[in-house]
């Protein structure tokens, strides 16, 4: 077998992974399909490419098992981002698990990609957590709606709020009919299980963040609670991995699209590239700083004035930008939140 330089490209699927290993000029190697397993793909490489210099296998649901496990087996894997692979995989005409594997190796070869930091299991274990808690509450505020929709066609309707009253006076409403407190009591026994559970995420969700310094330096800022701190400390993970701290706005896909083309040049929306759900807490964090935080603070100020000129909405983003922009320095800098003009310095 040749010794020369071989690269591999693992395209993945939930049972089984397509492997293509190829030289340093592109000739095809080996072909295969194994089982989508740490173990089985690492024996399967470390038998067909034992010169393997680069894998490659791109983001997704099985990519952080698979990358952890390979690098415990010593394999030089790579995570790349699947946006970025799609677009050079779409110039094959026919797409094949073969021929995507092929393809990820050829950008293992020629080095175009663009990889991606893979979250370490203890990171992810909180991410887990705070994920598990968000589905829990999209699911209360989902039944909590039925409920109201069911009662709204018997001519009953809740007012708004009711948090902890809500089952009490959903059965007020019903006390005494029947065919109602057939169909509604079920659904409040699901809404009051539901709620108990979401106690029991919120007591580890705290639990973690009194412990950590670095969570607890983060909610010094105003908005930012223990969920908040701990989905932006897992998003981020390691401060290090950005240069500036304005980069971090961009990260999160917080900063305004841009086309420019000849003399056409205009911004647009925000591009929505990053962690979608660090960038809606950090948005709930920001209503919260300009609505409800009565301590006054430089970015609360600009906040308001930036509202007046362009909006409250755009204005909120604009404050959840800054804010995301703050807490990397705070991270970084080992401060915390400063309540006077320097507060609103970094630029967003």
């Amino acid at each position: 077998m040749s010794q020369s330089k071989q690269y591999v490209g693992l395209d993945v699927s939930l049972k089984e992974t397509s492997i293509c290993v190829i030289d340093d000029v592109g000739k095809i190697v080996w072909r295969g399909r194994t089982e989508s397993t740490p173990e089985a793909i690492a024996s399967a490489v470390k038998q067909h490419a034992p010169y393997a210099v680069r894998i490659g296998l791109e983001s997704g649901q099985l990519s952080s098992w698979l990358f952890h496990g390979l690098k415990v087996a010593g394999l030089p894997v790579i995570c790349i981002d699947a946006r970025h692979a799609k677009a050079a995989l779409s110039l094959k005409v026919n797409k094949t698990d073969a021929n995507d594997a092929f393809g990820l190796a050829q950008i293992m070869r020629v080095g175009w990609y663009r990889e991606v930091t893979v979250k370490g299991l203890d990171c992810q274990a909180v991410r887990a957590l705070l994920v598990a808690r968000a589905q829990i509450v999209s699911q209360i505020t989902t039944t909590k709606n039925c409920v109201r929709g069911i009662l709204k066609t018997f001519g009953r309707v809740l007012p708004k709020g009711l948090r902890s009253q809500f089952s009490g006076r959903v059965r007020a409403a019903i006390d005494g009919d029947p065919i109602l407190g057939a169909i509604i009591e079920p659904t409040l026994r699901v809404l009051e299980a539901m709620r108990a559970q979401l106690l029991v995420y919120n007591k580890a969700v705290i639990q973690r963040a009194r412990g950590d310094d670095t969570a607890r330096q983060l909610m010094s800022a105003p908005g930012v609670g223990t969920v908040v701190a701990l989905a932006y400390m897992t998003g981020v993970e390691d401060p290090a991995r950005f240069k500036r701290s304005s980069s971090v706005a961009a990260y999160f896909g917080m900063t305004p699209r841009r086309y420019q083309s000849g003399e056409v040049d205009h911004a647009g929306r925000i591009s929505k590239c990053g962690d979608g759900m660090v960038r809606g807490l950090l948005f709930e964090s920001a209503k919260v700083l300009l609505s409800r935080s009565a301590r006054p603070s430089a970015l609360k100020t600009w906040g308001e004035a930036l509202g007046k000129r362009i909006g409250p909405k755009k204005a909120t983003m604009a404050v959840a930008r800054k804010l995301a922009v703050i807490l990397h320095r705070m991270w970084t800098t080992g401060t915390t939140f400063q309540w006077n003009a320097e507060a609103a310095s970094p630029a967003a």
